[in-house]
C-alpha cells in the first residue's frame, strides 16, 4: 500500500520512479492489515494530534476519490470502570471527530446501552457507551489502483522483481 501509494504521489509530481515489490502488489503488510482508513484514533492517547489530523484528512481524500471502494462503519465501544473515565473517552472521541474536518461521517454519539439495540448482546453490566466512526476500504484494489494511476504517470512498476542493489547515477538530481 505505502510502496504504491508513494510511487503515485512521486510521479505525479513528475518524479522517475521504479517501483520493485519482492512479491504481488499489496501481498505484504497490505495483506494482513485491519482494511481501515482510520484516523488514529490510538494516537490521541499519546498526545499526537498533528498526527491524527493528517491521517483524518487524508480519510477524506482517500474516500472523496475512491467511494467505489471505501465504505462508513460504526463501532461501539462500550464503557466499563476498568476504561479510561466516560468524560475523557467522550472528548477524546470529540477530538477525533473535529481535528480533522470530518465531513462526511457521522458524529461520535453517546449510547444507553441498556436500551440502545447496540446493548442487547452486551452483558447487563455495560450500561454506557460511544459509536464512532471509521472507514474500510478493500486495501488489495485501492493498492492496485494506486499502482495503475502511477503507471499512467509515468513509473515503471514491477511486481515479482527483487531489488538487490541500488545505485545513484552521476547527474541525477538528488545525487
Amino acid at each position: 500500500m505505502n510502496g504504491c501509494g508513494i510511487a503515485r504521489d512521486a510521479a505525479g509530481r513528475g518524479w522517475s520512479v521504479f517501483l520493485a515489490e519482492m512479491g504481488d502488489l499489496g501481498g505484504g503488510t497490505s495483506a494482513a492489515s485491519t482494511k481501515l482508513v482510520h484516523g488514529g484514533l490510538r494516537y490521541l492517547e499519546h498526545y499526537e494530534f498533528r498526527l491524527v489530523r493528517e491521517a483524518l484528512l487524508e480519510r477524506e481524500v482517500l474516500w472523496g476519490i475512491a467511494p467505489h471502494i471505501i465504505w462508513p462503519l460504526r463501532f461501539v465501544l462500550p464503557h466499563h470502570r476498568g476504561l479510561r473515565p466516560a468524560w475523557l473517552l467522550r472528548l477524546g472521541l470529540f477530538l477525533y471527530d473535529h481535528l480533522g474536518g470530518r465531513k462526511r461521517l457521522p458524529a461520535t454519539r453517546s449510547l444507553d446501552l441498556r436500551t440502545d439495540p447496540a446493548g442487547a448482546p452486551l452483558k447487563p453490566e455495560y450500561t454506557r457507551g460511544f459509536e464512532y466512526s471509521d472507514c474500510w476500504v478493500e486495501d488489495s484494489r485501492l493498492v492496485v489502483l494506486n499502482a495503475r494511476d502511477a503507471a499512467d504517470r509515468g513509473a515503471a512498476i514491477r511486481p515479482r522483481t527483487r531489488c538487490t542493489t541500488a545505485e545513484r547515477e552521476a547527474g541525477v538530481a538528488g545525487a
